[in-house]
């Protein structure tokens, strides 16, 4: 045998073993791409091994159903990040103001930046159908983010920052600029002309500025109102 011949094989078969230890990220790459450009009903499990460059055989090693292949999509993208975003909750030092403005941003940075905000609109456009999948979407999505704003708002208010507010509704509050903005981003960005751009951060920034106005303790109406000062997030001119 020649000598060359036991280290080519070796790094033959390291190679194969590379390659199928990444062959579920692959998966989930090819099977989120899809989900997203043709929704759940209209993706095949065929075409997602394709695209991933495997067999239909072999995506079935690793996820046995189109059901649990989308719910590892949504674990991957979204639902597995709960835990770091409550430790970042936990660990925040700043006012409760400065927190719900660091939520926003790091969810459009993370979340509604990326093509895992087209899951949203996937949800949306066919939830009625799939009681499974909308069902571990309510338990694995929804229901932790909703308990995730839910805590930011109670942190305020127990620190005398936020005024009382009735907390199942303003969870809502919170949440819908996000929900506007991943609809906007993948359906309704589309009906809006051009010169009507939405500007994504500066829309953010504006909710922020509405959100935490309606949520700070409200001065002595006996005090003098403050003039407004300027804002760094007027909307862009037509010509920007």
């Amino acid at each position: 045998m020649p000598p060359t011949s036991l280290p080519l094989t070796a790094s033959v078969g390291t190679k194969r073993e590379r390659r199928k230890e990444a062959r579920p990220g692959e998966l989930l790459e090819a099977a989120l791409d899809l989900f997203v450009e043709k929704g759940f009903a209209a993706t095949r499990v065929d075409e997602v091994a394709a695209r991933a460059g495997v067999s239909k055989g072999t995506l079935f090693l690793y996820f046995p159903s189109k059901e649990e292949l989308f719910k590892a999509v949504v674990r991957q993208n979204i639902a597995g990040r709960f835990e770091e975003w409550r430790d970042e909750l936990d660990s925040f030092v700043g006012t409760t103001s400065d927190l719900l403005r660091y939520c926003y941003q790091v969810w459009w940075e993370r979340i509604g930046a990326t093509k895992a905000s087209g899951i949203t609109k996937l949800m949306f456009s066919e939830a009625q159908n799939f009681p499974e999948i909308t069902e571990f979407y309510q338990q694995e999505v929804i229901l932790p983010g909703q308990a995730l704003i839910r805590r930011i708002v109670e942190r305020g208010i127990e620190r005398g920052e936020f005024r009382p507010v009735p907390l199942d509704y303003i969870v809502h509050v919170v949440l819908a600029p996000m929900i506007f903005l991943m609809m906007w981003k993948h359906s309704v960005g589309a009906c809006i002309p051009d010169s009507l751009g939405l500007r994504p951060e500066l829309y953010i920034d504006a909710q922020i500025d509405n959100v935490l106005n309606g949520l700070l303790v409200r001065p002595d109406p006996s005090s003098p109102v403050p003039s407004p000062s300027p804002t760094s997030f007027a909307p862009p001119s037509r010509g920007s």
